[in-house]
């Protein structure tokens, strides 16, 4: 192998598969040097217990896309598998590096560590890597102090178009030269109708979509699991991944609110991508909430591990609908709106009474749109391990018949119970001998009965974590917590 004298750059794609308001592209092309741009899916990160084929998929959707849209440039990503630092050390042999490109990635334990290990290398073979800010996380800070403010300035900045890159990237018939001495990413997928598919392209369709007219039932129908597909505005994937910037999404809700009579459909949205923000950034900050609760005072709470309950719950097969019903949705499409989410894991923790990380994994690998920042503090709050925020333990039946009140969502993934009447199709266990025959349903049989009392479970958790409130580790903890995580104003009241 013969090593080019000709100086490059390098694009390293992460959780940014975009072309426009990509800063790292932005700066590359600026450098006035030839650029390459790079993904690598990693071995180790493709056997870490959060990641899925469906994760897999969305990445290679997204490159497909991105190729499609870098062909007028005679260029594509050069798209490969091995772990980041063998690359490079393979790349550095065949051509000079001087630097790299990237955003940083608040990502998991592993892709911290990745960071770590590659920038040591960057520094001893003498390239230099630019991470650029991403999602409003603003690394290094120690409080809140500025943070509202930081976050506003970077979403009011301009979008950041596509610059001129006409012969200003590394050919195809370049990178064919290249490929010999790597194992390609294959980027064939197969299409699963119920799963969103990842890419540009994509993305800005539901972006339009969501802003012309779903936007108006966003408020009405975000808790219902049915209606809620529809209404939400379906762009967390695409964030998560990073086909769309937030940067681009809050200027459209700008341009929208100038728009629109109906503005607190819109704010609302705002609200919850502002929260978004604000978790990655949490996440960011303390980065140890992947494995303990951000609250020490919780790591006392020990909590047995049933393989019966946490099987029965990943199966769909609990016998409490709303439950099963949304799990198994969950798996099938890997979507579910919020309230549903945070519902699931209410059940699993408070009513299972299992440990917020025994269901990490499994759910991460569900969720299409999988966002370390947004998933592990989440989990946290939804276990009440926070100690800085309301206990919520969600009562399932009462959640379903408010809802879902007609049971549409729940006959559509429980067909075993769709014979039932709406009174009876949150609480199946509830049925009387003549109404088994009238509706041809065998309690217990059809359909299992609930694996533990609600009401019993209920109140264990309650009592429990209630009373860890006045723990002096727990009470220590909230006030550092506070002061390292909150700031004076609410966060939907940023701006």
């Amino acid at each position: 192998m013969i090593k080019s004298n000709i100086p490059i750059v390098i694009v390293w794609f992460k959780r940014d598969l975009r072309l426009e308001d990509n800063e790292a592209i932005n700066s590359a092309i600026a450098s006035n040097k030839l650029v390459l741009l790079l993904y690598v899916i990693e071995n180790s990160l493709i056997q870490n217990d959060h990641f899925s084929v469906r994760h897999l998929n969305f990445i290679k959707q997204s490159l497909v896309d991105l190729n499609q849209r870098l062909a007028k440039f005679n260029t594509e990503i050069l798209a490969v598998s091995g772990e980041v630092q063998l690359i490079f050390e393979k790349l550095s042999k065949q051509f000079l590096i001087k630097k790299v490109y990237s955003h940083y990635e608040t990502g998991i334990d592993i892709t911290y560590k990745r960071d770590k290990k590659i920038a040591k290398w960057f520094i001893e073979n003498k390239i230099t890597w630019h991470e650029k800010r991403q999602q409003g996380v603003f690394r290094g800070i120690v409080d809140r102090k500025n943070w509202s403010k930081l976050m506003n300035s970077f979403i009011d900045q301009p979008i950041k178009p596509l610059p001129e890159m006409k012969n200003k990237l590394v050919s195809l018939k370049t990178l064919k030269q290249i490929k010999k001495n790597f194992d390609l990413l294959e980027l064939k997928t197969e299409h699963l109708n119920d799963v969103q598919l990842g890419g540009v392209t994509k993305a800005n369709k539901y972006l339009e979509s969501f802003f012309k007219n779903r936007y108006q039932n966003y408020q009405n129908h975000i808790s219902k699991p049915d209606l809620s597909r529809k209404s939400c505005s379906r762009l967390s994937p695409y964030i998560s991944y990073g086909n769309l910037s937030i940067r681009q999404i809050f200027h459209q809700i700008k341009e929208k609110k100038r728009q629109t009579n109906n503005s607190f459909a819109i704010r609302a949205f705002e609200s919850r991508l502002r929260w978004h923000s604000h978790f990655i950034q949490k996440f960011d900050m303390e980065p140890s909430m992947e494995f303990l609760s951000v609250n020490k005072g919780y790591h006392k709470l020990l909590k047995p591990i049933n393989k019966k309950f946490i099987k029965a719950w990943e199966m769909g097969t609990t016998g409490v609908p709303i439950v099963d019903a949304s799990m198994r949705c969950l798996v099938k499409t890997g979507y579910l709106n919020f309230r549903m989410r945070a519902l699931i894991v209410s059940f699993f923790v408070h009513q299972l009474w299992q440990p917020w990380q025994a269901c990490s994994a499994f759910l991460a690998r569900q969720f299409l749109d999988f966002e370390p920042g947004v998933h592990f503090p989440q989990l946290q709050m939804q276990a009440g391990e926070t100690g800085i925020n309301t206990l919520r333990i969600y009562n399932p039946v009462k959640n379903g018949r408010e809802h879902d009140q007609n049971g549409d969502f729940t006959r559509k993934w429980l067909p075993e119970i769709k014979s039932l009447s709406d009174k009876l199709i949150h609480s199946p266990w509830l049925i009387t001998p003549l109404e088994e025959e009238i509706f041809e349903f065998k309690k217990g049989i059809d359909y299992p009965n609930p694996i533990v009392n609600l009401e019993e479970t209920r109140r264990f958790a309650s009592d429990t974590l209630w009373n860890l409130k006045n723990d002096v580790i727990v009470f220590n903890e909230n006030q550092r917590i506070l002061k390292k995580h909150t700031f004076g104003k609410r966060i939907n009241s940023l701006k």
